[in-house]
């Protein structure tokens, strides 16, 4: 099929798979805004395929606006059919309280079916970056500060890292050989407690269709510039949760980056925490929120690859 098909009248039409691209949502979540909520009703051809109008594509954009907003999509079908609402309109149930009180109880309870239910359903509803900024992101800083040292709580940290090891690995093993932007390596900082703050980073970077090697523990940071180039890769990420060594961020990261041939960027709580460490250095700070560290990052590798050229 065409990327773009055209019905009697001569009215563009677009395949749900440049939709996607067009969009940024991918195509079980365009299919079940329209199966579940009623939210697109595209045209199907005699064979069943969905083609879409340049007004479908706009009233997705729309959707998209709402849900960044923090409208549940549940919600959404109501406010698209009243263009008058006013913008300053808030959901009457916070439907994402409830979503991350779930996400939290069954990690509590270390009960891994209900977290592979809630996590396959926010992500067939929502965006990643939405899922991120709205679910994950919240929840792990809210668990964090209830662990701590607290007794039974390292097994809670453990289940939910190695749940989340799984599902995203498995979705970066699938994206990546569809990928067709460059190629990044997201690594945690040495020293860094824990690959969630990686693990999420690498799903949203994936999202926006560049290939991700992802490394689940830190490497020692002489060994950084042997795997960007062993790998192959056109950009190293580091996260960290943390705040690292004032040594570590004054001297050698800044010196790793003028030693790689590719960007290094920094994400993560660490890189709001130590920025002023890192002001004069070639090192990019992306920023603690991590929907908006992965755009920075998808323009900071844009801009390079057409500077290249």
């Amino acid at each position: 099929m065409n990327d773009k098909a055209n019905l009697p009248g001569d009215t563009p039409r677009y395949p749900i798979r440049e939709v996607s691209r067009l969009t940024g949502v991918n195509s079980v979540t365009l299919r079940a805004w329209e199966r579940r909520y009623g939210l697109l009703r595209p045209h199907r051809t005699p064979k069943g395929h969905r083609l879409y109008a340049r007004e479908d594509i706009e009233r997705v954009e729309r959707i998209l606006q709402w849900l960044h907003r923090g409208v549940p999509v549940s919600q959404v079908r109501e406010l698209l059919e009243q263009p008058d609402t006013p913008a300053r309109y808030r959901p009457g149930v916070d439907d994402w309280a409830s979503q991350r009180q779930q996400l939290i109880a069954a990690v509590e309870a270390l009960d891994t079916a209900r977290l592979d239910e809630l996590f396959n359903q926010s992500l067939a509803l929502y965006p990643a970056d939405v899922c991120v900024e709205k679910l994950w992101q919240p929840i792990i800083h809210s668990l964090e500060e209830r662990w701590d040292d607290r007794l039974g709580t390292s097994l809670q940290r453990r289940t939910l890292e190695a749940f989340l090891r799984t599902r995203i690995g498995t979705r970066l093993y699938h994206a990546n050989s569809r990928a067709d932007k460059t190629h990044v390596l997201v690594a945690p900082l040495p020293e860094a407690d824990s690959p969630l703050t990686g693990l999420l980073a690498a799903l949203l970077i994936s999202e926006q269709g560049h290939r991700v090697q992802w490394l689940d523990a830190p490497l020692p940071l002489q060994e950084l510039n042997l795997a960007v180039e062993r790998l192959d890769v056109d950009a190293l990420l580091l996260a960290s949760g943390k705040a690292e060594k004032p040594d570590l961020m004054r001297r050698q990261l800044p010196r790793l980056a003028d030693q790689l041939g590719v960007p290094l960027a920094l994400c993560g709580p660490v890189a709001r925490i130590r920025a002023s460490d890192l002001a004069d250095s070639r090192v990019a700070i992306l920023g603690d929120d991590l929907p908006v560290a992965a755009s920075r990052l998808d323009a900071l590798l844009t801009d390079t690859a057409r500077d290249e050229d």
